[in-house]
């Protein structure tokens, strides 16, 4: 809410870790929640009310939304809702993307120094709020000179209007030319990426921003952590069974659904059955001439194979937040009982998991050259 409205609860973190934002000194959670497809899209009025309090209630503080989610109306949605729970501005924190505007003319997207500056002023007016703790480049603008986009984002920031810049699907090649046009006249780099991150989508986090990670301690807002919802299962049969992401929203998703009739998506659907049983555990009947049956019980971690996707990608030390997604406010609880999963990833589990997933990417040539001592600065 703005400054001065009327404080109506306070914020306990529960037990929700809180880490910093890329190299920045912004803590948040390690789970947050985002805006896309739900909030203000499928889901509006009183539920996106429940849907936050509850996340709040449980130690999340960190609310991702964007100018082009449900044509800012997410924005609307969300600012409402922290003005009528009563949230102080100091106890959370609210993230917003620019580049898709809501307009069509030439000037309404991208990340001009024009739309950067009348976009932003464009949330903070549908949000309700005098400032937003980071924005995005949602997407990287070709046509616009990188200098004028990292001018533009300080601009921002020096009239207060944001705490701090991040981007969005950019490329390692992109991100550094920033830092680099930054550095070079002494304004605010990019903290943070918000990249798609899952035991699927591996290369360019794990791979393609290693760099970025040593260099400046970039950090990661983690979306689609869950695959859009492949990692829980819900779609083993190689159908999107009604009232999932996969049929609600089934233009966007066609691609997605038709590979699960193909060897690309069978293969994952058995990778996450595997992962299941990782997760939960699995019984084993034998049969043999000594003993007419024997049932064979190899313990899992003690839960679902969803909150055992959300620990693995929280637990990879480059990942700040993982952003949720939630349609009702059931999801939300649950998704957070990966939190008592995250310290159960031993190397032994962690090890098994890379045996199933078989994509690990592959570390840099070295072109013969014997390891360092792993005892020293590497």
């Amino acid at each position: 809410m703005a400054s001065g409205a009327a404080v109506k609860v306070e914020f306990d973190p529960k037990n929700m870790p809180f880490r910093r934002l890329g190299p920045s000194g912004l803590r948040v959670p390690v789970f947050s929640l985002g805006g896309w497809l739900t909030l203000g899209g499928t889901v509006i009025g009183d539920p996106v009310k429940d849907i936050i309090k509850v996340a709040f209630d449980n130690g999340i503080n960190m609310f991702d939304t964007a100018e082009a989610y449900a044509k800012g109306k997410s924005e609307l949605e969300m600012g409402r809702v922290i003005k009528e729970l009563g949230l102080r501005r100091t106890d959370i924190i609210i993230t917003t993307k620019l580049f898709w505007g809501l307009r069509a003319g030439p000037n309404d997207g991208g990340l001009s120094r024009k739309h950067i500056i009348e976009g932003t002023k464009e949330c903070l007016e549908r949000l309700g709020l005098d400032y937003v703790d980071v924005i995005f480049a949602h997407r990287p603008d070709v046509s616009v000179p990188m200098e004028e986009t990292v001018r533009a984002f300080n601009w921002v920031i020096e009239k207060g209007w944001a705490f701090y810049w991040a981007t969005s699907e950019w490329s390692a090649y992109e991100i550094e030319e920033a830092q680099h046009i930054a550095t070079k006249l002494g304004l605010h780099g990019p903290i943070a990426e918000q990249c798609q991150h899952n035991m699927f989508h591996r290369e360019r986090p794990e791979k393609e921003y290693r760099p970025l990670y040593k260099k400046y301690q970039l950090g990661t807002t983690v979306f689609s952590a869950l695959a859009s919802g492949l990692l829980t299962g819900k779609y083993n049969s190689g159908v999107a069974p009604e009232g999932t992401r996969f049929s609600t929203h089934a233009n966007f998703f066609k691609g997605t659904v038709d590979s699960l009739q193909k060897e690309e998506g069978l293969t994952k659907i058995r990778k996450v059955n595997e992962l299941s049983a990782v997760a939960e555990g699995v019984y084993f009947l034998i049969f043999s001439e000594a003993i007419a049956r024997t049932d064979i019980y190899l313990s899992g971690l003690g839960c679902t194979v969803t909150h055992l996707a959300l620990a693995w990608v929280a637990k990879n030390p480059n990942t700040s937040t993982v952003i949720l997604g939630a349609s009702k406010p059931e999801q939300v609880l649950d998704n957070l009982k990966a939190l008592d999963v995250i310290p159960k990833l031993t190397p032994e589990i962690m090890d098994k998991i890379e045996t199933i997933l078989e994509n690990e990417p592959a570390a840099p040539p070295t072109f013969g050259r014997s390891a360092l001592d792993p005892n020293g600065r590497q």
